[in-house]
């Protein structure tokens, strides 16, 4: 199967670019798109998932748990249908700007004003909007999930489940405890086969300190001695410094150890769609299990995902594959991660995390390349029913290089990483700062009238042409690891204060373990 090169004569619009405008320019089509029995089978098994997030797991007292007020009832209960098969087709040249309503991506200005205030699932864009976000794990594991959220009086408006202990990294999950949990439910005792690992939580919350106020008095052996500084210190500690989360590690619940992150949600939504730290908008980036979901969170963190994809084009070749584009999204949160650079942790985690969950990362990602005109699947195995599922293919893509198509992207990039790119080619450049105030002046994001579509223009195609010292390519990855360093870096210094020396130290002396067994394996692959 080969790829097809459109001409730019071709077409009344033109060819849309990524961001759906047209340029007129070659596109990269694939004659084999998504599967039709993906879309009528993987997304309907995916909204039925969401939908059955919500309530409280088979067997839970309410007795003897707070429940949530109604506000966030209305937010938590109204989860999107099943999708059909929209993901089968390429998108017209139009995309991301006036496709059909049956898309998941469907609204034309989801992306260029969403409306992050939304506290109801029937407000966001369509019906199966973001549905792409809900992996599939196996049923009685998310059940026991969900039992450990339900152990919590305190509200959790937003929540999943990460790491290795829910998804693993390798073949064996090295690096486990046969008896780390102290009584596990069943069900995860057989997912973690006898190699048991802690399992991470972030929490979403709507006030952080009386999040705290009532955590604290429920589970107080859960903090450190800043715990009896109260509720209102936890919570400046939380929100003043670091990317705004605050971890208890190493606590047990229902007989299963965790770590759990609270963050505030207007802290979490803004990570996902500016990119203002990385931090958390960089864990979900990779897959993660949706145990309690959110509409505005649903809704920035597709626009995360989005963002993902283009920062990784613009740090691609021409041509590569599915698992370099994804382990170049998955890289994104460990560059300038100061743990990486000093061996803190497993220097091969990214590919770790790529290789082991490759249609996870497709599931994820996927439908959202699918809707995106200038980068294509340019491979005969796409042709297979089933591959979409098979953790064996590694299929290989495509994207259009032209400087208009990259200077869109460019333009498209969340607001406070694209402000902190644009500051370095004002230097680079030697731009005077007023034309370039003018110009950032010109460039907000921000359309009352809702009618400005962010398309690049003469300095975004002047950085995408860029091929100086490293070029683009260079630029966008020293941005990523600035954006990335400061927050990463307060957040390891928290930590001995927000969960206490003896835990802390226990945490980095895991870290170091995984990362000598990583340098292990690098010295004996050299070695055969």
């Amino acid at each position: 199967m080969s790829m097809r090169v459109v001409p730019s004569v071709l077409g009344k619009r033109g060819i849309q670019d990524i961001c759906g405008a047209s340029t007129r320019l070659p596109l990269l089509i694939a004659s084999r798109r998504l599967p039709a029995t993906y879309g009528a089978r993987g997304y309907a098994s995916i909204g039925e998932e969401g939908r059955r997030d919500t309530g409280p797991p088979p067997g839970f007292n309410s007795a003897n748990a707070r429940q949530p007020s109604s506000s966030a009832s209305s937010s938590s209960t109204a989860h999107s249908s099943p999708s059909s098969s929209n993901a089968s087709q390429k998108q017209s040249p139009s995309a991301e700007s006036t496709s059909s309503s049956a898309s998941s991506l469907s609204t034309h200005d989801w992306e260029d004003n969403p409306d992050l205030s939304i506290s109801k699932f029937s407000e966001l864009p369509g019906k199966d909007f973001g549905v792409n976000q809900h992996i599939l794990i196996n049923e009685e594991f998310k059940e026991a999930l969900r039992q450990i959220l339900w152990k919590f009086r305190a509200p959790i408006r937003y929540a999943f489940a990460y790491g290795s202990g829910v998804f693993p990294q390798s073949s064996n999950q090295a690096g486990g405890n046969a008896t780390l949990h102290p009584s596990p439910p069943e069900a995860i005792t057989k997912v973690q086969d006898g190699n048991q690992k802690m399992i991470d939580f972030i929490f979403g919350v709507s006030y952080t300190q009386h999040w705290h106020s009532l955590n604290l008095q429920e589970h107080r052996d859960h903090y450190s001695t800043v715990g009896s500084l109260g509720s209102y210190a936890v919570s400046k500690i939380q929100d003043s410094f670091g990317a705004g989360v605050y971890f208890n590690p190493y606590v047990t619940v229902n007989g299963t150890l965790i770590k759990y992150g609270v963050v505030n949600l207007d802290t979490l939504c803004k990570d996902l769609s500016e990119w203002n730290t990385l931090y958390l908008a960089g864990r979900l980036q990779k897959p993660v299990k949706i145990l309690r979901d959110n509409p505005a969170v649903r809704l920035a963190n597709q626009v995360n995902l989005i963002a993902a994809v283009r920062a990784a084009l613009l740090l691609l070749p021409p041509e590569f594959t599915e698992q370099e584009l994804y382990s170049t999204i998955a890289g994104i949160s460990y560059m300038g991660d100061p743990r990486m650079s000093i061996g803190g942790d497993d220097p091969h985690k990214v590919n770790n995390i790529v290789k082991h969950q490759l249609p996870n990362f497709r599931r994820l990602y996927a439908p959202l390349i699918d809707n995106l005109p200038n980068i294509s699947f340019v491979d005969s195995v796409c042709s297979r029913r089933d591959w979409m599922d098979d953790p064996t293919v590694n299929a290989k893509l495509a994207q259009n290089m032209d400087p208009v198509t990259r200077g869109h992207m460019v333009r498209r990039l969340p607001s406070a990483f694209r402000e902190k790119l644009y500051f370095e080619y004002q230097s680079k450049f030697n731009i005077p700062r007023g034309e370039f105030m003018k110009m950032l002046e010109q460039t907000k994001d921000e359309d009352p009238n809702r009618i400005r579509k962010r398309e690049g223009g003469p300095f975004e195609r002047r950085i995408a042409e860029d091929n100086e010292g490293g070029g683009l390519r260079e630029e966008v990855r020293q941005v990523i690891e600035s954006t990335v360093r400061w927050p990463s870096l307060m957040q390891s210094i928290k930590g001995p204060i927000t969960a206490g020396v003896a835990r802390s130290w226990r945490y980095v002396r895991e870290k170091r373990e995984k990362a000598k067994k990583g340098a292990l394996a690098t010295r004996q692959e050299k070695n055969k």
